[in-house]
């Protein structure tokens, strides 16, 4: 069985996205200062880079927190996260 984790902690999400191959971006239209995302294919069209002090002041500026699994329920490295308000 898989478990999730969430945290604020800009050095643990940094490297839990950095060991998956991601990347910081947000949404290219957004208006409202950013919408963040992680990117972790090829990149994106509708999804514009932005380099981690960026995406930790929106992160910040819209109290956010990191919902994230280490693993799958099948033990594989897993990419599955999503930001949520803290």
């Amino acid at each position: 069985m898989s478990s999730s984790k969430t945290t604020t902690d800009h050095e643990e999400i940094k490297k839990w996205v950095e060991e998956r191959d991601g990347r910081p971006a947000k949404v290219k239209t957004s208006n409202s200062g950013g919408i963040l995302r992680i990117d972790f294919a090829e990149p994106d069209d509708k999804l514009e880079q932005i380099e981690w002090d960026e995406f930790f002041e929106i992160f910040d500026k819209n109290n956010l927190a990191l919902l994230y699994q280490e693993e799958t329920s099948g033990n594989k490295t897993s990419r599955f996260s999503k930001f949520i308000p803290r």
